[in-house]
């Protein structure tokens, strides 16, 4: 396994721990004149860039075989419904950064726990056509790491919104 390749797939896992944990860090580190979740989605971006190149950097392409696209098509279908449903604030651990965030009974919440996560998971899975299971595996039990985390949220530990 290439370890370049192992440290930038977990890259976001201890970014998003230590926001999950410690939003009131975030907050104050972001200061009155920056969004903090926006300024974690800024930051997830890049590092969605860099695990994606690094899959790359690992992969062996050819056309997908027909599940990639039934699997690939739906976890994506996933993830834009979680963003179009939560916009940025609820998706990048709004509540947790002092932020209202009215509670989503839609599709598919309320159907899939953690919807964006198996969205996540289901792209992942459907790339195994390419990518090395050990790579695969790893980006996946990062996300297990994450939903088992942020399913014991402590309301009092949440941040208090910079003024």
């Amino acid at each position: 396994m290439n370890v370049v390749v192992c440290i930038v797939l977990l890259l976001p896992f201890p970014f998003y721990y230590c926001l999950w944990n410690y939003p009131q860090s975030w907050v104050d580190l972001c200061g009155k004149d920056t969004d903090p979740c926006h300024r974690m989605a800024q930051i997830s971006h890049i590092i969605k860039i860099l695990q994606i190149l690094a899959l790359f950097s690992v992969a062996h392409l050819s056309w997908p075989p027909w599940y990639f696209w039934v699997l690939f098509t739906f976890g994506q279908y996933l993830n834009f419904k979680v963003y179009q449903l939560l916009g940025e604030l609820g998706t990048y651990y709004g509540i947790r950064f002092g932020k209202n965030i009215p509670w989503v009974y839609e599709f598919p919440f309320g159907y899939i726990k953690d919807p964006q996560y198996v969205g996540s998971i289901l792209s992942l899975v459907a790339c195994l056509c390419w990518v090395p299971f050990q790579y695969i595996l790893l980006w996946v039990l990062g996300y297990v790491f994450m939903m088992v985390i942020e399913s014991k949220e402590n309301p009092d530990t949440r941040a208090k919104p910079q003024c």
